[in-house]
C-alpha cells in the first residue's frame, strides 16, 4: 500500500489562486481554491492507502475530511518543501497538489511495486503527481519550480538516477480562468465545477 501526500495552502483570500484575479475577486479565487482542495482530498480519501497526509501551509478548515494526518510545510522554496514531504515518509509514496480537482481514485491507484517512480505531467510544463517507491528528497532538491520546464527537469532527474519511470496521463492545472472552465468541464459534478458555475452565474460572467 502507498502513502498519499497532498501539498496545499490554506485557501485564504490573497494567498491562493492569485492568477484568477481578475476576473474573480480574491475572495472568489479563494472559494475556488477551497473547492479544488476539497475535491482533491475527496479523491485521495477514496483511494486505498496505508496513510494519507496533508502537507499544509496554514491551518486546516471544515474542508478537511477525516482520515488525514496534517503536517506543516517546512520553510524554503517549493523544491525544499516537496523534498521535506517525501523525507517524512517510508515506503511507496505518491504526492499530488491541490490544483487538479478533476483527479480520480483510479488515477491515484498507482502500483509502485512495478516501477521505481511514477510521473504525472501537467499541461503547463510542470507536474501534478510524483510517486517514489523509495522516497529520496535529493530527487527534488534543486529542481526549478513553477517554470515551463519544471516537469522535464524533474522527470530527467528521475531518469538520471537510474529509476524506472512510469508516466501517468497529463492533467491540466487550474491557474487561470480559462483553466478553471476547462477543468470544470471535465468533472461537472465536482465541488469545483459547482462553485465555478455559481460564481459565474452571480457575476453574469
Amino acid at each position: 500500500m502507498t502513502t498519499l501526500l497532498v501539498i496545499a495552502k490554506e485557501p485564504r483570500p490573497g494567498r491562493v489562486k492569485t492568477r484568477l484575479t481578475p476576473p474573480f475577486t480574491p475572495a472568489e479565487a479563494a472559494a475556488l481554491a477551497e473547492a479544488s482542495l476539497a475535491d482533491t482530498l475527496c479523491a485521495v480519501a477514496a483511494t486505498p492507502a496505508t496513510r494519507r497526509v496533508l502537507v499544509l501551509e496554514g491551518a486546516p478548515g471544515p474542508w478537511l475530511p477525516p482520515g488525514f494526518d496534517v503536517v506543516p510545510q517546512c520553510e524554503g522554496g517549493l523544491d525544499e518543501r516537496l523534498a521535506a514531504a517525501f523525507a517524512g515518509c517510508d515506503g511507496p509514496t505518491l504526492l499530488i497538489g491541490m490544483d487538479t480537482p478533476q483527479v480520480t481514485p483510479a488515477l491515484l491507484s498507482v502500483d509502485l511495486t512495478r516501477c521505481d517512480a511514477v510521473f504525472g505531467p501537467a499541461e503547463d510544463g510542470g507536474f501534478w503527481a510524483l510517486g517514489l517507491a523509495e522516497p529520496d528528497p535529493w530527487l527534488l532538491r534543486g529542481v526549478p519550480m513553477s517554470t515551463p520546464g519544471t516537469g522535464a527537469v524533474q522527470r530527467g532527474r528521475l531518469v538520471a538516477a537510474g529509476l524506472r519511470v512510469r508516466d501517468l496521463p497529463p492533467l491540466r492545472d487550474v491557474d487561470t480562468a480559462a483553466d478553471a472552465e476547462a477543468v470544470a468541464a471535465l468533472a461537472p459534478r465536482g465541488r469545483f465545477a459547482v462553485r465555478l458555475a455559481g460564481l459565474t452565474a452571480v457575476a453574469g460572467r
